[in-house]
């Protein structure tokens, strides 16, 4: 198969780089960036695990392919903090619980940065809407609302490293 170019901007870095067409956006940013912090979960689209942001809209990167994505920004979870500071949503989940084992953390703080972006004042209906495409097996999802509640009381959806929308 033949490579072909792309440039993408990740967390603010522009990138150029040379991928083969059936490439996903989930493995280019795992493999080729080193950027394991966006996870492969299901591979279906199901349980988020691997939401980024594109061009400041959440989607999940395993049912993109990374050609489609050449000219644009992609954030992940590793571009959502700045200077080792965390942003106000993965602060929000450290000082609610909002997580467990980790697994789908992540994406759970990209879907919640997606939100605040549209919604800076969301209520727990909006927050329960925002996070729906994001599975999690441990928490119960009561402490991901709260920790979503939490950053948008305390400066919203901050990202860091030029990552804005």
């Amino acid at each position: 198969m033949s490579d072909h170019k792309v440039s993408i901007r990740v967390n603010g870095r522009e990138r150029a780089d040379e991928v083969e067409a059936r490439l996903l956006l989930v493995h280019y940013l795992r493999q080729v960036c080193g950027l394991t912090g966006t996870h492969v979960g299901c591979d279906t689209s199901n349980c988020g695990a691997c939401t980024v942001l594109l061009d400041g809209q959440t989607v999940k990167s395993c049912t993109v392919l990374t050609v489609a994505v050449d000219g644009s920004d992609v954030v992940t979870v590793e571009g959502v903090s700045a200077d080792g500071e965390l942003s106000a949503v993965q602060q929000g989940f450290q000082a609610c619980h909002g997580l467990q084992c980790g697994f789908c953390t992540p994406g759970m703080v990209m879907s919640a940065l997606g939100l605040l972006l549209e919604n800076p004042d969301p209520d727990d209906a909006a927050i329960r809407a925002g996070i729906e495409g994001n599975l999690c097996r441990c928490t119960g999802y009561q402490t991901i609302v709260e920790s979503v509640r939490w950053a948008a009381a305390h400066g919203g959806a901050g990202l860091g490293q030029g990552a804005s929308r």
